[in-house]
């Protein structure tokens, strides 16, 4: 039950349902709370939805349940940045790293914790962007609130909370003053969009101090450019891919990448170009990069998940020939851990079909297929049903059109009491071959064994439009109609009756018949009366 709950919560995690994901990691550890892998996947679900303490608390708990298990510290850590704790954050991810000094989510971490300590102690604006208050004061203010339902701004703020220094990279954004100027309680430029009264109240106060940009450092300042001029290479990238001029495209989404290095969109989007054109090889190498360098840049999972289905799309190009689908199935299903996409749901699914009709087609062998036939007669006139079935199912795989062998195993099935599993098969000999007769016998007659006499009755009616004097159908028809008639008379043992009576009221008509106020106390009356 642990381990359900468990795959439930990582199910939603990976869709990026996080309320949900803690709802059931709740129950995993109620069912099992010495876990300490449920209490770090509920501390990472606390912190995506910038729950710090809550985090911060499950975090501790994975530790003090396995001290020696290095990720335990990572979620310490992440949940110390996210609450500003820079300090803590730093000894956090040391401590992991002497139990896992290769661990690159750890080295990762511990930098950004390392530079987000430097800042905090140089900038002014520092104590606005700490931990979960920040996102509650974003979330109270109604002019804020909007900008929380874009993923873009959500970045943005993750960013800055993560290295205020980064502030200065975004003072044109709009939304990034309004929001400082909530965090700070002050009022940046002139206003826009409030009503009438707002602005005459507004005017009747005494004007409060705006801002000034803070100026950007030399080193900042290029990085801002270069940022800009990959954003417009990018652009004109994205142009020439439209006219399928990939060659042109490639070169800008390259000169992109050259000027900046922290956005894996562009390495992404080369892959998409080299997938046209062709280049698999190129196209995978540039997914790889794409996910290794957004895993160190902690990158929003959505565009890892791009990245390893465009990695999946280009493997299924190249199984083409391979016909090996099992790598491109692997990395569609990680692709779906870190976001569960309805497009790359479809192309894993695609895969799989693909994958499991050309392994019918190489496993595809009349010859064999009928030997195995005859291999299930020999065991079903030796009474030995299971055996028979056995042989019966590899005849199928080797050659699925061949109606015969459904039948015979329908006979088998029918003789071991698995009635819906032979009614299935005799419907397959239908489906494949109406004219099949063999088909209509095993259909009617499991049907008369269910005491489905009505739907026998159709079934050998249907058989003797094929084969009109079919005495097997003939004799069929007969033993329904007595049986129908058997009923209609009263002619019912005591078990038959309750039998048919617990049929009938389960037929809907019959419910709605029943669940009438007026039926209720007429059959009120009559039990009294009774």
């Amino acid at each position: 039950m642990a381990e359900e709950a468990k795959s439930k919560g990582n199910a939603a995690f990976s869709s990026g349902d996080y309320a949900t994901a803690i709802t059931h990691f709740t129950e995993a550890i109620n069912l099992s709370p010495t876990n300490h892998i449920l209490y770090s996947n509920r501390s990472a679900s606390y912190a995506s939805l910038h729950r710090y303490e809550e985090a911060l608390s499950d975090a501790k708990k994975t530790i003090e349940l396995k001290p020696d298990w290095s990720k335990g510290y990572s979620r310490l850590g992440a949940a110390f940045i996210g609450l500003s704790k820079f300090d803590e954050a730093v000894d956090s991810y040391k401590k992991g790293l002497e139990i896992d000094p290769s661990n690159e989510m750890l080295k990762s971490g511990l930098a950004d914790a390392s530079r987000s300590r430097v800042s905090s102690k140089s900038n002014p604006f520092v104590d606005a962007f700490q931990g979960k208050e920040m996102w509650e004061k974003l979330t109270a203010d109604p002019g804020t609130r909007v900008y929380l339902e874009q993923d873009d701004f959500v970045k943005t703020m993750k960013e800055i909370q993560r290295n205020p220094n980064n502030l200065n990279l975004y003072m044109k954004d709009k939304r990034v003053m309004k929001a400082l100027g909530v965090l700070l309680n002050v009022k940046f430029g002139g206003s826009s969009g409030e009503d009438t009264e707002m602005k005459e109240a507004d005017e009747r106060k005494e004007p409060e101090p705006e801002m000034e940009p803070m100026e950007l450092t030399e080193e900042e300042r290029q990085k801002k450019e270069r940022k800009e001029k990959a954003l417009k290479e990018k652009g004109e990238g994205n142009v020439a891919y439209k006219k399928k001029d990939f060659g042109r495209a490639v070169e800008h989404y390259t000169k992109a990448m050259e000027l900046d290095d922290e956005d894996i969109s562009y390495l992404t989007n080369r892959a998409a170009v080299y997938l046209e054109m062709g280049k698999y090889e190129e196209c995978i190498e540039d997914c790889d990069k794409a996910v290794e360098r957004g895993r160190e840049l902690r990158s929003d999972f959505k565009m890892i998940a791009r990245a390893l289905t465009r990695k999946g799309s280009a493997l299924v190009k190249m199984a083409r020939c391979s016909k090996d689908f099992e790598p491109a199935i692997e990395t569609f299903q990680k692709a779906l851990t870190e976001h569960r996409n309805p497009d790359t749901l479809k192309k894993l699914n695609d895969a799989e079909k693909v994958k499991k009709e050309l392994e019918q087609q190489e496993y595809f062998d009349p010859t064999i297929a009928e030997e195995e036939r005859e291999k299930g007669n020999g065991f079903f006139k030796e009474q030995k049903y299971p055996e028979a079935v056995k042989h019966y199912s590899e005849a199928i795989k080797r050659n699925p059109n061949d109606v015969r062998a459904y039948s015979n195993r329908a006979a088998c099935y029918t003789k071991l009491g698995a009635l819906p599993e032979g009614l299935k098969d005799a419907e397959k000999c239908i489906e494949l071959d109406p004219s099949f007769t063999k088909g209509y016998s095993r259909k009617g007659a499991i049907q008369f064994f269910m005491k489905e006499y009505d739907k026998a009755m159709e079934t050998y009616q249907e058989g003797l439009k094929h084969d009109p004097k079919n005495q097997e159908f003939l004799d069929g028809v007969r033993r329904c109609v007595e049986q129908i008639n058997k009923a209609s008379r009263g002619d019912l043992t005591p078990e038959e009756l309750k039998e048919r009576q617990a049929k009938a009221m389960q037929d809907p008509e019959v419910q709605n018949i029943l669940s009438d106020p007026v039926m209720r106390q007429v059959k009120a009356v009559a039990s009294i009366v009774f």
